[in-house]
């Protein structure tokens, strides 16, 4: 650990180790603007404060959640700036309706591959099985679904 004049500092290597990123992308963000450039020590290592560590995690849990590091840095921004984020809420609904939305559409997913194993489909535009499920079969052939 470094020190400066005004505590302990960490290197690029320590702050990426312990923030479970690699040195890359604590560049990156350091250009994306989600975390401040450190100042440099007078050997000229990057100089990061300890709680740097702490904002990668915040970074990394925000994008479990799904949202988006463009989102990420406005609601750091919001922050920094000392009011708090009341769009963090509305921001927070609008995710866990995508969520919803992306469920629905893995439920139809599923469902149509089950139908698929369950007629025992055995290709995409030359299925074999009775009542394929796939319209994919009749439109490879040059038939519409009607006249199957």
């Amino acid at each position: 650990m470094l020190q400066g004049t005004d505590g302990p500092y960490l290197r690029s290597g320590q702050v990426a180790e312990q923030a479970g990123v690699n040195p890359q992308t604590l560049r990156y963000y350091e250009r994306r603007g989600l975390i401040a450039e450190p100042p440099r020590s007078p050997g000229g290592h990057r100089a990061y404060p300890p709680e740097t560590v702490t904002l990668l995690g915040v970074i990394k849990a925000a994008q479990r959640l799904g949202f988006t590091l463009e989102e990420v840095a406005e609601l750091i921004d919001t922050g920094r700036r000392g009011h708090p984020a009341p769009d963090l809420r509305a921001r927070a609904q609008a995710k866990i309706a995508e969520v919803d939305a992306r469920i629905a559409d893995l439920t139809t997913i599923r469902s149509a591959l089950t139908a698929v194993v369950s007629a025992g489909c055995d290709s995409l535009t030359h299925c074999t099985c009775p009542d394929c499920p796939l319209p994919f079969a009749d439109l490879a052939e040059g038939r519409t679904p009607e006249e199957k």
